[in-house]
C-alpha cells in the first residue's frame, strides 16, 4: 500500500504532489476530480481531494492507526453538560450518578484500529424512498394517497409523509413525490457492491466521525451549547443558517449531526452508528444525552431485524483503496 495514502505522510506532501496523486485516483476510479480543499475543524485538518461521480461528491480520507472507543474524559465534562445532567437526575428523581460511569455504559471499548485509505461519500443518503412522477401507476393505484396529496397542495405544510407508503414535499420547482420500497440490509449491500461501493465498518465510521479524537465528541468532552443544534433550536430567527454539526468536519464529511438519523455500517447484520433514531430526544433526555449517540465512540447498535427503516436509516457509500500503488 502506498504510504502516501496514510495521514502523516499525506499531510506532509507538497500541493503539486497531492494534486497528482488525487488526479491518479480520479482516473483509476472513473471520477471527476473537483480540486483540493482544506478542511479545518475542531483542532484537526486535512487538505484533500474532492471528487464527483454519478451525482455524488466523494472526498479522499487518508488511512491511519488510531485509538477508538472511550472509557474516561480526556479533558473533563464541561460545566454546562454537568449542570444539564444534574438537572436531569433531579427531574427524573434518579439517584445522582457519576457522569463518567454512566456515559461509559453507552460507549464502545477502547481499542487500536488500523484504518485504510478510502474515498468517502460526503453526504448521508436516503434509503427506501424512490422519487416518482405523479402519473406513476404505483401512485395512481391509490386514489386515497392522491386525495391526501391534493389536500396537502392547498395547505401551508412543507411535506406530507404517509407512513412507509408515499411522501410529497414542496420544493422551489413544485412538488417532489416519492414512494416507499421496503428493502433490507442484504439488498443494500448487494446493490452497492454492483456499483463498486461499500459501507464503512463501525471502526471506519468512528474514524471518519472522530479522526481518532480521545474526547467524547470531536470538539471536546461535553456538548458545546453555542452550536446550533437540530431539534433544540428555535428556527425562526435565522431559517437558513446550517446546523453547526452538519457543516463539513476535518475530513470534509457531513456526519453524525442528527440523532434521529442512524448511519448503516458494514457488519454481519444490520448495524447502525451516529444516532439512535431519536430515542433519547423523544424520551425528553435533553441535548447532552440526546446527542450522545452521535459520539464517534458510541457503541454500534445491532438492530433487531434486517429490514431497513427509510425514516431513520441512512447510508454513506465508500470505496476502499486497498491496493493502490
Amino acid at each position: 500500500m502506498n504510504e502516501k495514502l496514510f495521514r502523516t505522510q499525506f499531510n506532509q506532501m507538497e500541493t503539486t504532489e497531492k494534486q497528482a496523486l488525487m488526479e491518479s485516483l480520479a482516473a483509476r476510479y472513473d471520477m471527476t476530480f473537483l480540486g483540493l480543499h482544506t478542511f479545518d475543524r475542531w483542532g484537526q485538518n486535512c487538505t484533500t481531494g474532492i471528487f464527483k461521480k454519478d451525482g455524488r461528491e466523494f472526498v479522499f480520507v487518508p488511512g491511519d492507526t488510531v485509538t477508538l472507543g472511550w472509557e474516561q474524559f480526556a479533558v473533563g465534562l464541561n460545566q454546562e453538560s454537568r449542570e444539564e445532567l444534574e438537572y436531569l437526575f433531579r427531574e427524573w428523581e434518579m439517584e445522582p450518578q457519576n457522569p463518567e460511569e454512566m456515559i461509559r455504559e453507552s460507549m464502545a471499548p477502547v481499542r487500536q484500529a488500523a484504518i485504510g485509505p478510502m474515498l468517502v461519500g460526503r453526504e448521508l443518503e436516503e434509503l427506501c424512498w424512490e422519487p416518482v412522477k405523479m402519473d406513476d401507476p404505483r401512485l395512481t393505484a391509490h386514489p386515497d394517497w392522491l386525495k391526501e396529496f391534493r389536500d396537502f397542495a392547498w395547505s401551508d405544510s412543507s411535506s406530507l409523509t404517509l407512513h412507509q407508503s408515499a411522501r410529497i414535499e414542496r420544493t422551489e420547482k413544485g412538488f417532489q413525490i416519492c414512494i416507499y420500497n421496503r428493502t433490507d440490509y442484504d439488498a443494500l449491500l448487494a446493490g452497492l457492491e454492483k456499483q463498486g461501493l461499500s459501507l464503512p465498518t463501525a471502526d471506519e465510521w468512528s474514524y471518519l466521525c472522530g479522526g481518532g479524537c480521545r474526547t467524547l465528541f470531536p470538539w471536546g468532552d461535553g456538548l458545546d451549547y453555542s452550536m446550533r443544534l437540530r431539534w433544540f433550536e428555535d428556527m425562526d430567527e435565522d431559517e437558513n443558517r446550517p446546523y453547526d454539526m452538519e457543516e463539513p468536519n476535518f475530513f470534509g464529511l457531513s456526519i453524525a449531526y442528527d440523532p434521529y438519523m442512524r448511519e448503516v455500517v458494514q457488519a454481519d447484520r444490520l448495524t447502525t452508528c451516529g444516532g439512535d433514531g431519536g430515542c433519547n430526544i423523544c424520551g425528553g433526555l435533553g441535548p447532552f444525552l440526546g446527542f450522545l449517540p452521535c459520539s464517534p465512540h458510541c457503541k454500534p447498535e445491532v438492530q433487531e431485524d434486517n429490514e431497513l427503516n427509510g425514516d431513520y436509516d441512512f447510508y454513506r457509500p465508500i470505496i476502499r483503496l486497498e491496493n493502490h500503488d
